[in-house]
Parts: structure tokens; sequence; C-alpha cells
């Protein structure tokens, strides 16, 4: 299926507007149900805005444990396009407000959807994965004899107790 929108159908839509529906999963991310997405894409004159909504349930690793977990999402994008070439001096993407970004087409003729969603959730995911908030990530670590033998020379060091007055 394609997932790309033409700026040239979208200029030529009733209300420069068009309705964008998206259920698939996503090559690169573990998908464990598909990608769910409701999008507005709507003409601005020289910008195009991509407004709604994206949920769906991903497969991730623990940081801590190392053991495979469900991580659903469901967040909401804004994003707007520069249907022609920024001015030279911003480069490809320019802050519009504290926040928001504007990504130049560079003349592209459409809107990759599929790249747009993947990029969304990808810096929608937490910094740390957790699987939940009772992770024993450092048992799980110990069963499993996860050490490093370049470490084993400081397993037969004695250190000797001293007591400061």
């Amino acid at each position: 299926m394609d997932y790309k929108i033409s700026i040239e159908n979208l200029e030529n839509s009733p209300s420069k507007t068009l309705d964008f529906h998206f259920e698939d999963k996503i090559e690169g991310l573990n998908c464990v149900t598909p990608i769910i997405s409701d999008l507005e894409v709507k003409s601005l004159g020289e910008f195009v805005e991509v407004t709604g909504n994206v949920k769906g349930t991903l497969k991730l690793e623990c940081d801590l444990c190392l053991k495979e977990f469900d991580y659903p999402f469901d967040f909401n994008i804004d994003e707007m396009y520069a249907k022609n070439a920024l001015l030279d001096e911003y480069g490809q993407e320019t802050e519009l407000k504290d926040g928001q970004f504007i990504t130049d087409l560079n003349g592209q003729d459409e809107i990759d959807i599929y790249d747009l969603l993947y990029q969304s959730v990808i810096l929608n995911l937490p910094n740390k994965k957790v699987c939940g908030i009772n992770c024993n990530g450092d048992k799980f670590l110990k069963e499993e004899n996860l050490s490093d033998p370049r470490l084993d020379v400081f397993k037969n060091i004695k250190i000797q107790d001293k007591k400061y007055k």
C-alpha cells in the first residue's frame, strides 16, 4: 500500500484537507499490534500541517533485566512541512515556535506518512525502557550469571577493615 500523500491531491481537495487512516506494522519497530493512526493533512499556504493520533503496542527490551515486555503507546502528533525550500540559512529543520519544527520538503511533491509515523514512534519512546515498577533487574542479571570475565580479577581482592576515629 502507498503511504504517501500527494501535495497536488491535497491542493485539489475541496477544503485543502485530506483525512488519512493508517493501520499496519512498521518495519524496524517490533510491533505487537498494528500501529493505528488517523491523521488530518491540511494545506496552509506555503506549509502543510499533519495532525492526529498514533497508537499501538511495541515489544521492547527492559534496560534493567533485559526481558522483553509489551509497551502500549498513545500520543498525538502535530507536524509542519514547508512545500517550497526554506531559506538556505535554516537547513533541513527549522523551529517555528517553542518545540514545533518545520521539515523542508525540498520541492518533493509528496509527504511520506510511513516515515513520519516511524520517526514519531521512535521519538516518543521512553529514554529508559523498564518493564515495570517492580523490576528486579540486578537479581535477574546475577541469576543469569551475566558477568564480565575481565572483572574476575577483583573477586580475590581482600580489603582490610580500617576504623577511623
